[in-house]
């Protein structure tokens, strides 16, 4: 079992079902893309450190760090995630838990690809992307608008003051839509029905490229049961 799971997870089997689930849907008009990202951090059990020594033999396309982070909680993963306005998920991440959402920002939307059933480009690009402070950077509202998404990101409060400080050089504040910004829930509840998995609520997987497969497939999962 774990075998035909490993090999499935290697060949991208459960990434190309789950677009296909979502291309199905998005071909019905069923995805709304107001896009929420977000991030949780999942404890990884003893048993997943158990990956070789550093400089040992692996997989080009696996992390030295097997997205295996150390902090005060002791060894933790970092999920994340950018799902649609229904709370289903379009695109994953898998990061060690140190890692700082704003850094994975960018990279996180640029896994969303939903495929056309018929010819045509993958959609790309949502129609707007709601994050908390975390994300509230001016590097990360630059890429938003250079590729013509909206977005609802609250301001930091030392952004706030930094800004008033320098006055009419400050520049304007960024929009911000307390009424639009209330949807965010839905990835929190997201969040649950993902760790309603045990293996997706404690990491046992050794390396990064199975625990996000097994991610995928719970993903997979979630749109079976919504469509």
């Amino acid at each position: 079992m774990y075998t035909r799971f490993r090999r499935y997870a290697l060949d991208g089997v459960f990434t190309r079902a789950l677009q296909q689930i979502q291309a199905h849907a998005d071909a019905a008009g069923d995805i709304d893309w107001l896009v929420q990202i977000g991030s949780t951090i999942v404890r990884a059990h003893q048993h997943a450190a158990a990956t070789g020594r550093k400089g040992g033999r692996h997989r080009q396309d696996e992390p030295d760090d097997h997205a295996l982070g150390r902090s005060r909680g002791g060894l933790t993963t970092k999920i994340h995630l950018a799902c649609d306005g229904k709370g289903r998920p379009l695109a994953i991440l898998v990061t060690p838990g140190q890692r700082h959402d704003s850094v994975c920002a960018r990279p996180l939307l640029e896994r969303i690809r939903v495929p056309r059933t018929g010819p045509g480009r993958p959609r790309c690009r949502p129609g707007q992307v709601i994050a908390d402070k975390a994300y509230s950077s001016r590097g990360f509202r630059a890429y938003l608008r250079r590729r013509g998404i909206a977005h609802t990101i609250p301001e930091k409060t030392d952004q706030r003051r930094h800004r008033l400080r320098r006055g009419g050089h400050g520049g304007r504040p960024p929009g911000f839509d307390r009424e639009t910004y209330r949807r965010r829930n839905v990835i929190e509840r997201c969040f649950n029905r993902l760790k309603g998995f045990r293996g997706i609520a404690t990491r046992y997987e050794k390396t990064a490229t199975s625990y996000e497969a097994a991610v995928t497939l719970a993903s997979f999962l979630l749109w079976a049961r919504s469509v």
